[in-house]
């Protein structure tokens, strides 16, 4: 694990005010964007019965969704704990509670302590840690059948984009941790451990993969 991930405040960079905002949005319009299209092929793989590991799981979108859609059960790892918090009210308001388990802190060092799941997903998370290899890693190796990936396409204008962004940052005294990371690098990865991609959507930003495991 990097210096940098062991550094990073996630409670101040993801903290109660931005977890509102986006619960509260989450409320009123649902699931949107890239996370709605990762929701939705993953559904298409069918759900019921199907365990899920949501790493960096915010406020619950995915979790929330996939339950609602029949998975049987739902772990969420976050760094943040208000981000944490409002997941967990938020899939406990829609009666999911007995199906959910939450755990706080970098999942890199708690993955010895995180049980395989049938699915595995990190929406828009890589882009937040440094040590992508060891996030990748660690994480594919959790997943039985599925997994799911956003994050950032690896172009000159995203670097450029995220540089900026991570200048302004330390300005203020809060260095981010964005990043992107190289993504022909990251799908070699995931295949090493035996998987191959079934989606692959890239926009100007965002990309959405979602792999199944072979044999």
């Amino acid at each position: 694990m990097s210096r940098d991930c062991c550094q990073t405040d996630y409670d101040a960079l993801f903290d109660d005010r931005a977890a509102r905002r986006e619960l509260s949005d989450y409320r009123r319009r649902g699931a949107r964007g890239t996370t709605a299209r990762l929701v939705d092929a993953i559904r298409g793989e069918g759900l019921v019965g199907a365990s899920v590991l949501d790493i960096g799981g915010g406020v619950g979108v995915i979790g929330a969704e996939l339950l609602g859609a029949g998975a049987a059960s739902l772990t969420d790892v976050d760094a943040s704990r208000p981000y944490l918090a409002a997941a967990r009210s938020e899939i406990e308001r829609r009666g999911h509670g007995d199906r959910a388990s939450f755990a706080h802190g970098d999942f890199v060092a708690l993955a010895p302590e995180i049980a395989e799941a049938d699915i595995v997903t990190l929406d828009r998370v890589i882009c937040c840690y440094e040590d992508w290899l060891s996030l990748v890693e660690r994480s594919v190796e959790r997943a039985r059948r599925l997994y799911g990936l956003v994050y950032p396409v690896d172009r000159w204008w995203m670097r450029l984009s995220v540089g900026i962004v991570r200048g302004v940052s330390r300005l203020f005294g809060q260095p981010a941790p964005f990043a992107v990371h190289p993504d022909r690098a990251v799908d070699a990865r995931i295949r090493a451990a035996g998987f191959v991609p079934i989606l692959e959507e890239r926009g100007i930003a965002w990309q959405t993969v979602l792999y199944r495991r072979t044999g």
